[in-house]
């Protein structure tokens, strides 16, 4: 019998991560991301003469996606779109910023002075480093979540998959064909592979 991929944790089978091993996510680069709705329902809106029209749940993702870039500093969103049933982006991490100015009194509060924490034991949960695409994907979609069913009045229910796939971006040919892609979207709507009729 061949060896499966697959682990139980609580009953469940896990699928192990999509995320390239190895590889620190909150490293200073560009990010091609694509975030799917659960079921890959068509929640955000239509797609009419190449054009999206976002619908009132649209509307919150974008202003949410805005917010999200609004509160972190060390990233930066250079292209997007909402499309019917998913988000495609490319966002880059910056590198922190250095001052020569004066530092703050030390105090064991503020984060950058407390000592380093090993990652969490592997208990099944996710661990997102603080600062990467994975820390900030959780807190995008918690937050546009949270609104969405705050609207709909419907609590607790899923607005996204649980996962999310993301590439690194590896140079400027890369980087052009991408923002490319996202940008005729809505056009080639029909050809997607996230398109479907519903």
């Amino acid at each position: 019998m061949a060896d499966n991929p697959f682990q139980k944790f609580r009953g469940k089978y896990r699928i192990p991560s999509a995320r390239l091993a190895g590889w620190d996510y909150a490293t200073p680069g560009a990010y091609f991301i694509t975030i799917c709705t659960a079921g890959r329902a068509h929640l955000f809106g239509t797609v009419r003469n190449g054009q999206m029209i976002l619908s009132t749940l649209g509307e919150i993702v974008r202003e949410e996606w805005e917010k999200s870039f609004a509160i972190r500093r060390e990233l930066e969103c250079d292209a997007f779109v909402i499309m019917p049933n998913h988000i495609h982006a490319i966002v880059r991490i910056v590198p922190a910023v250095e001052t020569d100015g004066p530092v703050n009194v030390e105090t064991d509060c503020r984060p950058s002075l407390r000592k380093p924490q090993s990652p969490p034991a592997k208990t099944g949960v996710a661990y997102r480093a603080p600062k990467s695409i994975s820390s900030f994907v959780a807190g995008f979609k918690s937050a546009a979540t949270k609104r969405i069913n705050e609207y709909r009045g419907t609590p607790g229910e899923s607005v996204w998959q649980a996962r999310f796939h993301d590439h690194i971006i590896r140079n400027q040919q890369e980087y052009e064909r991408i923002a490319a892609y996202i940008a005729a979207n809505p056009i080639n709507w029909d050809q997607d592979i996230y398109f479907n009729k519903e």
